[in-house]
């Protein structure tokens, strides 16, 4: 297992960043089975390269989703099915951008510093079995390139939770 990764430069663009941080990601989970383990270094190490001001996991626990590794401030502990944007992301099973929270419906606000928002669901098995949550203290701070790069990482915990051992 990596025990830490080289940081993209800041100056660098975030397609950049992502280029450069994706095959980490890889690596820094290869050669470890714990779920729980992994997560978390995915967070932190997607936190420190992009500056994120919120990352986490929310598990599909029953009718609800609950708080799982993260790295930020504070966060909403539960989240019931279809409320807010982790609620809809996962009921939809689609990504969904939200470039200003407050004029998002329903948007749950776990932080008043949160601005803008990105969440991605999980699959395993073709059903979502946890949502990726990303926040910004910018508005309008995620786009494409943040869909498609968080996708691979959502692809990565797929993967992770292939090979895990049952709980």
């Amino acid at each position: 297992m990596a025990e830490s990764i080289d940081l993209p430069l800041s100056t660098a663009s975030r397609k950049e960043r992502y280029e450069l941080l994706l095959p980490q990601l890889h690596h820094l989970v290869e050669d470890e089975s714990d779920l729980i383990a992994n997560l978390g270094n995915l967070m932190a190490a997607l936190k420190e390269a992009m500056g994120f001001l919120w990352i986490g996991v929310y598990f599909v626990r029953a009718e609800e989703l609950v708080l799982g590794p993260f790295q930020g401030p504070l966060a909403c502990t539960r989240i019931a099915y279809g409320k807010g944007v982790c609620g809809i992301a996962w009921k939809e099973g689609r990504t969904i951008v939200v470039p200003d929270v407050d004029q998002f419906p329903g948007h749950i606000a776990c932080s008043s510093l949160s601005k803008s928002e990105i969440v991605l669901p999980v699959f395993s098995n073709d059903k979502v079995v946890m949502v990726l949550d990303v926040d910004s203290d910018r508005l309008a701070d995620f786009d494409e390139t943040d869909a498609v790069a968080l996708g691979k990482v959502t692809g990565i915990i797929s993967e992770l939770l292939a090979k895990a051992p049952a709980r």
